[in-house]
């Protein structure tokens, strides 16, 4: 099984170039986060035409998660739970063949002197609860997506500029330890010893050409995930073609 997570920076204005790729690389599954567009505006029509069973979570302008399959899949969540007030599209858990996936966006949490940034920290606490229920339940599952967290300093050109920054403050990054810690598997890192593996670049100040780009989109797994965990890559390609998400995808594959 092949399990890609992409960062589409709105799935309207970058549709050619997702529904291109995903003809191309067919993975099997594909987690889409930022698609900036109500549940109902996705363009599920699209995604259907190229085989994928379609299941959005949406908002008007900001955020939005999907969860495109090959195969049919069960909704389980659209929300992370922990904080019932919350309602920023942000999450989505499936059920597929005994395997619970989740395509999730974490919050920037920039700045980080705003509530912004409390609101990560709050988000990540309620991620490793739910992780940790789920672990305690012996359910397989990956955790795929945009994490807003750069893990370690090989893992951004340049580790002193954002020292401040919310993806690599010291209270982000001991939280996503902790996430790992719990037995989950961090899919790149566990077959990968590799710098500037990056996975975003920004628009601004010449980031892509000068390879200038952040590891922010990850795949966790439980054990029983870990133990099919055959290849994990991240494809540039997409990043450089004209109009381009500032994230490009990045693939698991699964023993079957």
């Amino acid at each position: 099984m092949r399990i890609a997570t992409w960062n589409v920076n709105s799935a309207k204005a970058r549709l050619p170039i997702v529904t291109e790729w995903l003809r191309s690389a067919a993975p099997d599954v594909a987690l889409l986060q930022e698609i900036k567009c109500e549940t109902a505006a996705f363009p599920a029509a699209v995604f259907e035409d190229l085989g994928y069973h379609v299941t959005a979570v949406g908002q008007k302008s900001y955020n939005g998660v999907a969860f495109l399959s090959k195969k049919p899949h069960e909704v389980v969540l659209t929300r992370l739970p922990g904080e019932e007030e919350d309602t920023q599209a942000r999450y989505v858990e499936v059920d597929m063949n005994g395997l619970r996936i989740a395509s999730l966006y974490l919050p920037n949490g920039n700045p980080v002197d705003t509530e912004k940034f409390a609101y990560k920290l709050r988000w990540m606490d309620r991620l490793y609860a739910h992780a940790a229920r789920l672990l305690a339940e012996e359910v397989p599952f990956v955790l795929g997506g945009d994490y807003n967290i750069i893990p370690e300093p090989r893992d951004v050109f340049d580790p002193k500029a954002f020292a401040n920054d919310a993806l690599f403050r010291p209270e982000s990054r001991a939280k996503f330890r902790a996430l790992v810690n719990l037995g989950l598997t961090e899919a790149y890192r566990a077959l990968h010893d590799d710098d500037h593996a990056y996975s975003f670049w920004d628009y601004q100040a010449g980031c892509w050409p000068r390879d200038k780009g952040l590891r922010i989109d990850h795949f966790l797994l439980s054990p029983q995930a870990a133990d099919r965990l055959a290849a994990c890559t991240i494809d540039r390609g997409p990043r450089g073609l004209e109009k381009a998400s500032d994230h490009t995808p990045v693939i698991v594959e699964l023993m079957d």
